[in-house]
């Protein structure tokens, strides 16, 4: 088991423990020793599938992301908002389809996540192998708002690119078999 492994094993039993803490509300030894107690069960009775992570975290560039994703979202919150309240008939919605360059299954879920997250758009269909997403989007009744939308995606996925999958850096799994598309 590499050292990287067991750092991801004690950041889970860690954040796991902080979990339990903050649930029970009060910090006392009594809790601390339960949160631990429980993170150790749940991660040997119930263990997770291995996920291959093939690139590494670079935390400006995800801060970067993080700020980018709550613009995003607020401005669309407000978007989503008007729509509902502004005297005009309801959007034009459509579905429209996005092929991604991200490399990594864990990040084109990442990137689906966000999506979702994001008022006014929800991914429906992912295809793995050849990286191509159905977005159900909210308003396409313009030329403008469909580039907007394609603008956002990308500009998401060139973050998420930078923050996990930089070329330089980039090692496939060897565990993870990719099919040739």
């Amino acid at each position: 088991m590499t050292s990287r492994s067991n750092l991801l094993r004690l950041f889970v039993l860690g954040w796991m423990t902080l979990v339990w803490v903050l649930l029970w509300g009060t910090f006392s030894a009594a809790n601390l020793l339960g949160g631990i107690a429980v993170a150790v069960i749940v991660t040997v009775m119930l263990p997770l599938p291995r996920v291959p992570v093939e690139g590494r975290l670079h935390v400006l560039s995800a801060v970067r992301l993080a700020a980018v994703i709550f613009v995003d979202t607020m401005k669309s919150t407000v978007s989503v908002g008007w729509l509902a309240i502004r005297p005009a008939p309801p959007p034009v919605t459509g579905v429209l389809r996005c092929r991604l360059t991200i490399k990594s299954d864990l990040v084109l879920t990442l990137w689906a996540d966000i999506m979702n997250n994001i008022p006014g758009t929800m991914v429906l269909e992912i295809d793995q192998a050849r990286r191509i997403v159905h977005v159900h989007v909210l308003d396409v009744g313009t030329d403008r708002k469909v580039a907007d939308f394609y603008r956002s995606a990308r500009r998401i996925e060139r973050l998420l690119i930078s923050t996990f999958e930089r070329n330089n850096e980039w090692q496939p799994s060897p565990w993870v078999v990719r099919e040739e598309a």
